[in-house]
């Protein structure tokens, strides 16, 4: 039996260790075993100053008392309530995932919660930022800068998603477990160690911070492959299910955190929703030009670039980035490319990946200050042969200097005092405003974010649950809901899991309330 008690505060914390499985056999015993933990909650001996639980705020402290016995009479009231109708299952294990089962088990301890992953848990935050993991952004703490972060929800975000759990809360909630995190210089935070396992060690211990005999079930390699609606309930069926039943689990709620998997979609579709066909989203671009992809490797701090897409009929300023460039096997990379792809993913997937990358190498420069600077430097080294070194102001290496000049047609080796004006001012118009073909995506399926999922309106951001199926919740990527680089997408994760959590913790705790 359960009961109340006053002892350790768990606000903030996890209600619960965790306990992977792979196999049917562990399905059915993590199954048994979840029920036989979580089977009865007596309320019975709870004064009524405890009743008054305040959203996010409960003061219950949970033991227990003894065992329980493995079935439960289902007509009971307590039965009831600690059976299916108090179950959460979370159908995918990333870090929306994690996270907001995370949060309703600290909110709700009596709540048994199952989480069902298909591959290995939190295996996008272990390959994350080179496997550093850019936990979120230290950049912007006001709800609208930071949701303009967000080619798809930069309108929808700007209430109060961020302002229940934004940045800050992420950065506090590590660290308060022993996470340090750094801030870098362009906003990205990471944690100190520079390695991934710091967040996935954080997340997997916390749901062990409970007394022993209370589970956050986990079962790897677990593909959902249906969601029924049963009355008041849910159904969840994984694998091939047979005539005892086994493969299936009944929940009152279930978070769907499936990232950008097409069974996600599949699962949302038959429950009502609709669809935003997912297209990629941050990948580098191709570019068809052999002498520039020969200097892969060379780096530009900061450059100005815009696209220019097929049939564009208007100026789009989104599509105007700024930041650093890499050059690539294949063309380029960096950040302000992915910036790029990100709001035009659309775009460029109507265009099959196909526009004009215009390159700015000097953007602190304005155009007639490069011309007079290119003409002095001609002034001073007239004996000097032109591809020995750029002009001393210029912030580009002898490699890619000489490319210019090849590309211009100008002889690396002919002297500075040969070249006219006139060169020179074509020389800084290309410095300023270099084109670029793209013709494709980045080699090597680079991209890692989709655009696309479940629309937002079908979505109450407040609560993440569904408008179309009440008891259904959506976090993370299988929204239509995505992120520049910069940790932005994970931020998008952590909120929507934490809101997601928070709703379901808080429902599980009135229905039990409203049964005494």
């Amino acid at each position: 039996m359960w009961s109340c008690s006053r002892g350790v505060d768990l606000r903030g914390s996890a209600g619960g260790s965790i306990h992977i499985a792979a196999s049917a056999a562990d399905f059915c015993d993590l199954h048994r075993r979840l029920k036989k933990s979580v089977k009865v909650i007596n309320y019975n001996n709870i004064n009524k100053s405890d009743r008054s639980l305040q959203r996010g705020e409960s003061r219950l402290r949970w033991r227990c008392c003894s065992s329980t016995p493995t079935h439960a009479d289902p007509s009971s009231a307590t039965a009831a309530a600690g059976d299916e109708q108090q179950r959460l299952v979370v159908v995918g294990g990333g870090a929306a995932g994690v996270y907001g089962a995370l949060r309703a088990k600290s909110l709700c301890p009596h709540l048994e919660v199952l989480v069902l992953e298909m591959g290995q848990l939190l295996s996008k935050v272990r390959i994350s930022g080179g496997g550093r993991c850019n936990v979120t952004t230290g950049l912007f703490r006001d709800p609208k800068p930071l949701a303009g972060q967000y080619p798809r929800g930069h309108k929808e975000l700007r209430g109060s998603y961020f302002l229940t759990h934004g940045p800050a809360d992420t950065a506090a909630w590590f660290t308060q477990r022993g996470v340090a995190l750094k801030t870098e210089s362009d906003g990205r935070m990471f944690p100190e160690s520079n390695s991934s396992a710091s967040i996935i060690d954080c997340l997997l211990q916390e749901a062990k911070r409970i007394d022993g005999t209370e589970y956050i079930g986990c079962l790897t390699k677990a593909q959902v492959i249906k969601v029924s609606r049963k009355g008041q309930t849910f159904e969840i069926s994984r694998g091939a299910v047979d005539s005892g039943g086994k493969n299936v689990v009944e929940a009152s709620s279930v978070l769907l955190a499936t990232g950008s998997a097409s069974q996600g979609y599949k699962i949302a579709r038959d429950l009502g929703h609709s669809i935003i066909e997912p297209v990629p989203s941050l990948f580098s671009f191709k570019v068809m030009d052999k002498a520039l992809t020969e200097l892969a490797g060379v780096s530009f701090q900061r450059v100005k670039a815009e696209l220019e897409l097929p049939n564009q009929k208007r100026r789009y300023p989104e599509l105007v980035q700024d930041g650093p460039l890499l050059i690539t096997h294949w063309g380029f990379s960096g950040p302000v490319v992915l910036r790029l792809s990100a709001w035009a993913a659309r775009h460029l997937f109507s265009s099959k990946y196909t526009c004009v990358l215009w390159v700015d190498f000097t953007p602190k420069i304005e155009l007639e200050e490069l011309k007079a600077l290119l003409v002095k430097h001609k002034q001073e080294s007239q004996r000097s042969n032109m591809g020995s070194y750029s002009p001393e102001k210029l912030p580009l290496v002898k490699r890619f200097w000489i490319y210019l000049l090849e590309r211009q047609g100008l002889d690396r080796d002919m002297k500075w005092a040969r070249v006219s004006t006139k060169v020179l001012h074509q020389l800084a118009l290309l410095l300023k405003r270099c084109p670029f073909s793209v013709c494709g995506k980045g080699e090597f399926k680079d991209e890692f974010v989709t655009a696309g999922g479940v629309p937002l309106a079908e979505v109450n951001l407040r609560t993440m649950e569904s408008r179309i199926c009440p008891g259904l919740f959506f976090a993370g990527e299988i929204l239509d809901v995505d992120g520049v680089t910069g940790g932005f997408n994970f931020q998008n994760a952590w909120t929507g899991g934490y809101i997601a959590g928070t709703t379901v913790a808080d429902r599980s705790t009135e229905t039990v309330m409203a049964s005494m």
